[in-house]
């Protein structure tokens, strides 16, 4: 029953990938009450950076959104299933240069919401802009937006103990990182800061940034501890952005005595989203759905 209910999600996630069901309009709300800590350079409008001649993924062009300076969630409540009170917020990738919005974020959150859970899509500030940690800025925002969800739980009918992250490529670094870290990353501005902001947990897909290139090992500050949460990986073997990153993490949950759920497969490449090709690892949703209905996340209290 459980592998019928992952493909019957699976499907219905195809129709939205086709764009044959319409999502009702999100919710969005600034993450931060004035300017977020550390921007002072200005830079040219918000805007979708892709070209006629960019390549297409699955037949389709993606939104490439670059020069975010004002970070948001998007919130899409499940509108054709009822809502069991988990929610995950969904972080795209780009490599920390722009935000691949739809093909790693609002196609993931109406995905999610044939499964009964509320989407959040993280606008998180792009380009980077500390050129030593990429990450900071993104995961400043993934670290806000986790206790901002969590300071509205009550209002959106949300379980504020089955709130997840989710991340794809440069957004699967500032998921993980979220995830792992245990300090806020700036200095506490308001009473959003005073709610938790550790996610329940996690899905890492083809992430990157965990390895310390070419040394077979984690970068000093990736690391588990006995509570870090749960995480789903996925990832292939031709990826560009090396398969270490998902193995080196998930053995150091093995040695912590955390659990997690990787899938490798032989190919796939990167940056598919959850669009459907002929490759196998773009069922990946699939997977993703048995794993939280397996650990409970999709029962609603």
């Amino acid at each position: 029953m459980t592998k019928h209910l992952g493909f019957v999600a699976y499907a219905i996630s195809l129709a939205l990938a086709g764009g044959s069901i319409g999502a009702a309009e999100p919710l969005v709300l600034n993450l931060w009450p004035g300017r977020p800590p550390g921007d002072t350079k200005e830079l040219p409008p918000e805007a979708d950076q892709t070209k006629p001649t960019d390549k297409l993924i699955a037949g389709r062009r993606i939104i490439k959104l670059g020069n975010v300076s004002t970070p948001q969630i998007a919130v899409y409540r499940p509108t054709s299933v009822p809502a069991n009170g988990a929610a995950v917020v969904i972080c795209p990738g780009g490599g920390h240069h722009i935000l691949a919005y739809d093909l790693e974020g609002t196609e993931v959150a109406e995905w999610l919401n044939t499964l009964g859970v509320t989407g959040i899509v993280l606008k998180y500030r792009v380009p980077f802009r500390d050129p030593e940690r990429r990450w900071s800025a993104a995961v400043q925002d993934a670290q806000r937006a986790m206790s901002l969800v969590r300071s509205h739980a009550k209002e959106w009918e949300l379980d504020p103990e089955r709130i997840g992250i989710l991340g794809f490529s440069a957004g699967g670094e500032t998921a993980g990182l979220a995830t792992l870290l245990t300090e806020r990353q700036y200095t506490p501005m308001d009473a959003v800061d005073e709610v938790t902001m550790r996610p329940d947990f996690a899905f890492l897909i083809y992430a990157a940034g965990f390895e310390e290139k070419g040394q077979g090992r984690l970068k000093d500050y990736v690391k588990v501890t006995e509570a870090t949460p749960p995480v789903f990986f996925v990832h292939a073997f031709d990826d560009g952005v090396s398969v270490q990153n998902p193995l080196l993490l998930a053995s150091a949950m093995k040695a912590a005595g955390r659990p997690c759920e990787l899938h490798l497969y032989t190919t796939g490449g990167h940056g598919y989203g959850l669009r459907p090709t002929e490759e196998a690892v773009t069922r990946w949703p699939v997977r993703a759905g048995e794993w939280l209905r397996e650990h409970g996340y999709l029962t609603a209290k």
